[in-house]
């Protein structure tokens, strides 16, 4: 049975040692400063005895880093994204136990890492001799190395989806600006107009399918006739952002190590950009205040602020300024396939890479009651449980014949948080039975009794149950045979 995060202890492992290295400090030097024996210094760095609370203010006192730097999420998801490589079939390696990956990613993260982005390397490698190899392909062309998106991902992750220097700007300018909720979209235009000389415009319907688009050299900043007021607004204050906040916007882009390429330093930019809106729209005090005070719900947020239902689920989910944080959550968008377009998260959640996500998640369910808010407990294969809401939402133009897409988001946090959110009322939120099991996917999901599975679980073979139909590959793979 797995072990229940409250009654887990903190290690200190590979962070104690990369935090004394990086101050030129042997352990004993380290003792002396932390005001303890050597032999426990050294216990320490070889997770063979747990930090004290005494410990962990002394460390964060002589090496100037908060509690948190010790949480064990980006271990977990490093072990989680470890898990996934080495599940791959493609490599034809049998996987180890998880208890092993996860010791492996703990004591050893810098080789978890280096096999992650192997085994990354080695999909993009194969992915690309494909895509030589496809029929009608001359031009010899290989596809872009690396994943952009993953490494923006990554990005975001490190930070807990918050940059204070980009909320601190917004909300001096929210205020300088007389900026006020539901009416930003005026004072925005015309600030483009003075400061900028750029004459915002409405965008002939159906030439084009983006929300915005600027063209620098004539001045015009192209809108979609189809934005409500708080759409518009956000796409106004992202044009301001890159407009009047570019240095400080690359600056950050260029200090992540994370960011390998022009490409994902591009798209890190405009998601910073889009960051900068929202905090401009939606300033941090009055937003955290306003979010307390209404118990979380979206709906009268949205109402409040004049944002959309999406807008304001992507903005609490950046609520950790330090002195004043709101409730850490995990934020996601998908589509009917599965496909997610939008993560991001304050949490320890962790999204898998490869093989999709779970169908048992509530985010799927959404779709099958529009416009309604669901609610679910989740509890993972580690034992931890979340709390989820989810509603569906719908992109795209008026009339008949417009295009439209349809998306559901989802919004999650720890289940120790979720007595603070309106939705969690009449739920049973300390009833083990009332949480539905999900995973990360059936690729690295280790559960062995899940109606839903479509791949056999991580980790080896399936004990045969006699009361029990075993897991077998879809029949056509067999001939037809069960």
């Amino acid at each position: 049975m797995a072990r229940r995060p409250a009654d887990r202890k903190i290690y200190a492992h590979a962070k104690l040692r990369r935090l004394r290295r990086e101050h030129g400090m042997n352990q004993v030097d380290m003792a002396r400063a932390l005001a303890i024996s050597t032999s426990y210094a050294n216990q320490l760095e070889q997770s063979q005895r747990p930090l004290t609370a005494s410990v962990l203010l002394r460390i964060a006192e002589v090496f100037g880093v908060d509690a948190e730097f010790f949480s064990e999420a980006a271990g977990d998801r490093l072990a989680t994204d470890l898990r996934a490589a080495l599940a791959d079939e493609a490599c034809g390696v049998e996987p180890p136990g998880a208890e092993e990956i996860t010791e492996a990613a703990r004591d050893h993260p810098e080789v978890a890492r280096a096999l992650v982005a192997l085994h990354r390397r080695y999909r993009d490698a194969a992915e690309q001799a494909a895509a030589l190899a496809a029929p009608g392909r001359a031009d010899g062309a290989l596809l872009p190395p690396g994943e952009p998106h993953d490494e923006v991902r990554d990005f975001f992750y490190a930070h807990h989806n918050h940059f204070e220097p980009l909320d601190t700007a917004a909300e001096r300018l929210a205020k300088e600006w007389r900026l006020r909720p539901g009416r930003c979209a005026d004072p925005l235009t015309a600030r483009l107009a003075e400061r900028h000389g750029v004459t915002v415009v409405q965008a002939p319907p159906g030439h084009s399918p983006d929300a915005r688009r600027f063209d620098a050299d004539a001045g015009l900043l192209f809108l979609s006739p189809w934005l409500s007021d708080g759409q518009r607004a956000f796409q106004l204050a992202t044009q301001l952002a890159l407009l009047e906040h570019g240095p400080l916007l690359s600056h950050l882009c260029a200090s992540a190590a994370a960011l390998t390429s022009p490409e994902s330093r591009t798209l890190a930019r405009i998601g910073l950009a889009n960051y900068f809106a929202g905090a401009l729209l939606l300033p941090y005090t009055a937003f955290h205040t306003a979010a307390e005070d209404v118990r979380y719900d979206i709906e009268l947020l949205s109402a409040r602020f004049g944002v959309g239902f999406e807008t304001v689920c992507h903005r609490l989910s950046t609520l950790q300024r330090t002195g004043r944080r709101g409730v850490p959550f995990s934020f996601l968008r998908v589509d009917r396939a599965g496909n997610i377009s939008k993560r991001q998260s304050a949490t320890d959640f962790h999204f898998s890479r490869l093989g999709g996500t779970c169908p048992l998640w509530t985010v799927y369910e959404a779709f099958s009651a529009p416009g309604r808010i669901l609610t679910q407990v989740a509890e993972m294969p580690d034992g931890k449980r979340y709390f989820w809401v989810a509603r569906t939402l719908t992109r795209g133009g008026f009339g008949h014949h417009a295009p439209r897409a349809e998306f559901a988001v989802a919004l999650g946090c720890d289940l120790r948080h979720a007595h603070r959110l309106v939705y969690a009322e009449g739920v049973a939120l300390t009833d083990p039975r009332a949480a539905t099991p999900i995973g990360l996917g059936c690729r690295i999901c280790e559960r062995r009794d899940c109606a839903q599975r479509a791949r056999p679980p991580a980790g080896g073979r399936l004990a045969v149950d006699p009361d029990r139909r075993p897991y077998v590959p879809y029949q056509v793979e067999n001939g037809g045979r069960s």
